[in-house]
């Protein structure tokens, strides 16, 4: 088992996404600090015995709970090995004029802050043991655009950015700091989609009710990304947005040197002379 004796806090660890990750965290030995906002949500991971699993309830965008949360880690544990950030929300759906404003900007503080204030609490603890693995989750907006999704979309760019940065900060302390980008993944968001009806816009109403039809990406596979980035097999590759389905990760390993001396797996600015222009 690839973390047996190390410790990693899931947030949103115990629904779609997220509870896949606890599952195949635990199964490779890892103890489990779950997070979730709303409590009644545990009983989804009380089935995970061959580990340690504790719970805590907390508002990843609110700073004071997510220090708590690092501290009843501690308290219990005493290390933080590795941090997963899976806690997010669609957001409102429709044209930016018709979108709330207070839960387009709650939108940014669950899914970009929310994965700040996370990585922010527990690095101290990471450089300390000059080790340590954080996984973040992308997800549909963020290498492009995402009509109608502004408020997830815009959140989920600053999150490729954010890791990419954060990681040249902490390159020096051994601590590797990826993002996923999962693919088209049946969960909650999706039914949320669905049940927004034409404010998606028809032509993604048309691919999501399909996807919904096909199964999509199992949220399993997504957990099996997160396990790699989070394993030693993956040491020295950072700030990269690494994406599910297009990216062949599996063998980075093999191409560690290439990927660290160029812009591979990062989200650029893309110029006339990229494209073969010549003004």
């Amino acid at each position: 088992m690839q973390f047996s004796g190390k410790v990693a806090i899931i947030t949103g660890g115990s629904l779609g996404i997220g509870l896949a990750m606890s599952k195949a965290f635990a199964a490779e030995g890892a103890n489990l600090v779950v997070v979730s906002n709303d409590k009644t949500q545990f009983e989804n991971v009380k089935d995970i015995t061959n580990v340690r699993v504790e719970t805590f309830q907390a508002d990843v965008s609110k700073p004071e709970e997510v220090d708590k949360m690092v501290e009843f880690a501690l308290e219990k544990f005493g290390t933080i090995d590795i941090l997963v950030n899976c806690a997010g929300i669609y957001g409102p759906i429709g044209l930016i004029t018709d979108n709330d404003v207070n839960h387009w900007l709650a939108t940014i503080n669950i899914n970009l802050c929310g994965t700040f204030l996370c990585m922010r609490a527990v690095l101290p603890t990471m450089i300390k043991n000059n080790r340590g693995k954080i996984v973040n989750m992308s997800g549909g907006g963020g290498a492009s655009p995402l009509p109608r999704f502004s408020a997830y979309g815009t959140a989920k760019a600053g999150v490729i950015r954010l890791t990419e940065t954060i990681a040249n900060e902490v390159k020096d302390y051994n601590i590797d700091i990826n993002a996923i980008a999962p693919g088209p993944v049946n969960t909650r968001l999706l039914d949320e989609s669905l049940a927004a009806g034409d404010a998606v816009g028809v032509d993604f109403r048309k691919k999501i009710l399909k996807q919904k039809e096909e199964g999509g990406v199992p949220p399993e596979k997504v957990a099996e990304l997160a396990v790699y980035l989070a394993s030693s097999e993956s040491d020295g590759l950072s700030g990269r947005l690494v994406s599910l389905l297009w990216d062949n990760w599996i063998d980075s390993k093999k191409h560690l040197e290439d990927i660290r001396n160029s812009d591979v797996y990062t989200m650029r600015r893309i110029v006339p002379e990229d494209r073969g222009f010549k003004w």
